[in-house]
């Protein structure tokens, strides 16, 4: 009874030892005798137990915010930024032995990174080629964390803090840049008005006639306007007679 009961309990022992279960998203780098084996995952995994060791590495794609860096631009400026890093582990076995740890080692490599690139841009360029900047900190951080496989998706600047002064500013050069605007449209309205009376002038010229049903359509609206004012059109041909006798005598 008793050799049954220590064999019952040294399977059981045995199962708990050596039997692991890795989710979907796990990986277990297994060392023998603290040489690597192999990655095994996800589902049941068996150990030998004493002699194999598992180290779990998560596959899922992990965000990262960056430290806010204090950084002066090509053009002098001193400004704060920071960065948000999406990574995945794409080799797992490289992870664990090629790093001691990895997220710790991209933290301080992003920053480095992140303090080099936006030293090299203009302020200008960083607050409106973000696009750019983005792709080029991830061209970096790529090459470098490619040989501990691991795989950096994208990098997003998220905020730039300008000084107080820098801001004020940019604020009355915006103001500045939209007042000129408003002085041009307001200028190029004038020009357009100009040149359409230019040519209501010349229509009037070739047709006397209308300049008479221009006065009248204003008499019509400001009549509707309920005013008691009377206007009264003098057509200027009743005048003529008596100018050239005017003319006439002051020839003779």
């Amino acid at each position: 009874m008793l050799p049954t009961i220590g064999a019952v309990v040294l399977v059981v022992f045995f199962l708990s030892a050596a039997l692991r279960i890795l989710n979907e998203y796990e990986r277990g780098v297994i060392f023998r005798l603290g040489r690597v084996i192999q990655a095994k995952g996800p589902g049941l995994i068996i150990l030998i137990p004493i002699v194999d060791k598992m180290v779990k590495v998560s596959m899922r794609l992990v965000a990262m915010d960056v430290d806010p860096q204090d950084v002066i631009t090509l053009d002098n400026v001193s400004v704060k930024v920071n960065a948000v890093i999406y990574f995945r582990v794409i080799g797992p076995i490289k992870a664990i032995v090629e790093v001691e740890n990895y997220s710790y080692a991209i933290a301080q490599l992003a920053q480095t990174t992140l303090r080099s690139v936006c030293g090299q841009a203009e302020l200008d360029e960083l607050l409106s080629a973000r696009e750019k900047i983005n792709a080029k900190l991830q061209e970096i951080l790529d090459t470098h964390t490619d040989p501990w496989g691991i795989k950096v998706a994208n990098v997003e600047l998220k905020h730039i803090d300008l000084p107080q002064e820098m801001q004020r500013a940019m604020a009355k050069q915006a103001e500045a840049e939209r007042e000129r605007r408003a002085k041009v449209i307001n200028a190029e309205g004038e020009f357009q008005a100009a040149d359409r009376l230019a040519a209501a002038a010349r229509i009037i010229d070739q047709y006397p006639t209308a300049i008479q049903l221009r006065f009248l359509q204003t008499m019509r609206e400001m009549s509707a306007e309920h005013n008691t004012t009377t206007i009264f059109p003098l057509p200027l041909d009743l005048f003529r007679p008596f100018m050239k006798l005017v003319e006439k005598e002051d020839k003779a």
